[in-house]
This record gives C-alpha cells, structure tokens and sequence, in this order.
C-alpha cells in the first residue's frame, strides 16, 4: 500500500531560505566585487554579481543538503 506523502518544506521553511540566501549574495557581493580589476563601475557590477551568484548558488545547495542530512538523521534516530 502507498504512503501518503508529506510535505518537506513550508512558508516558513521557504523563507528562512530566501532571507538566508539574499544575505549571503549581499555579503559575498561586498567581499568579491572590490576584487574586479576594473574602474568601471558596470563592469564590477556586473562581474561582482555574477560571481556572488554562482557562489550563492552553491551555499543554497549546501542550505538543502543539510536539511536533508538533518532529515534522515532524526528520523533514523527515532527507529
């Protein structure tokens, strides 16, 4: 017989994450983009952004790993 299925994420849960992820993007967008070697203030937004998001883009795949890791620890300890 199926089990129903649950509901992993919520509201809430959703935006823990995005709160999580926009301050990271933020933090790491101050920390890279004096880090472009250019004078042009387009260009360091543009290359300081892209690279703040593909970093943040892995945090956030880091975020959902460990949810799941943390997931099936707790259930594997109620067993």
């Amino acid at each position: 017989m199926a089990q129903p299925e649950t509901k992993f994420t919520s509201p809430v849960s959703l935006a823990v994450d995005a709160v999580l992820v926009i301050a990271f993007f933020l933090f790491m967008y101050t920390f890279v983009s004096p880090h472009v070697p250019s004078n042009d203030k387009r260009m360091v937004l543009l290359w300081g952004g892209l690279c703040s998001a593909c970093i943040t883009g892995v945090f956030w795949l880091c975020i959902q790993m460990f949810r799941v890791v943390l997931r099936a620890q707790r259930e594997a300890n109620r067993k």
